[in-house]
């Protein structure tokens, strides 16, 4: 008899996580939930995942930052980053820390399973590549999450570095915040 695989769901919108929790579950996995980095680092002390999946952005913390320790913890262990607020640069972030996969929401179980085992989905080849440049606003806030990154996300010293006052990296954060 093979051991069931077990799912950590790094998720804080409750609605979407008991989704994702059943549809994982139909699926013979054993789900363990968390909505923040302590909350992993709880169910962590009692559990060994073999597959997790985790949401970009937590209220106002990162999901990398999850991913970062999950990595940590079990370097063998198999984790998609979820997102609604996908960049280039998150994408790049997360992959370094120790991702195996990033999505873009809305994404299904079966998108989640194929990434999981390093499968491209079928739409994925048939996407169209667009000439539609990438905005200033976007560029910005892509450096700002890449330094933020490289800072391990110390707000004071990513300003420092950006040269920018950190009042002024605040709002820009609030405005249109996408963690790292």
């Amino acid at each position: 008899m093979t051991e069931p695989r077990t799912l950590l769901l790094v998720e804080d919108d409750e609605a979407f996580a008991r989704t994702l929790r059943r549809s994982f579950e139909r699926r013979g996995y054993v789900v363990h939930s968390a909505a923040s980095l302590d909350a992993v680092r709880t169910v962590l002390a009692g559990v060994a995942p073999s597959h997790a999946v985790v949401d970009l952005k937590l209220g106002q913390e990162s999901g990398l930052a999850v991913v970062r320790h999950l990595h940590e913890h079990d370097p063998e262990l198999l984790i998609v980053v979820l997102t609604g607020f996908a960049s280039i640069a998150t994408a790049v972030e997360a992959i370094k820390l120790g991702a195996s996969n990033y999505l873009v929401k809305p994404s299904n179980t079966d998108d989640i399973e194929a990434a999981f085992n390093g499968e491209a989905s079928a739409e994925a080849a048939d996407t169209p590549l667009t000439a539609r440049p990438t905005s200033i606003k976007t560029l910005e806030m892509e450096r700002i999450h890449e330094v933020l990154a490289e800072t391990d996300f110390n707000i004071s010293e990513t300003a420092r570095r950006l040269g920018m006052h950190r009042r002024t990296l605040a709002r820009k954060l609030a405005k249109r915040w996408v963690p790292q």
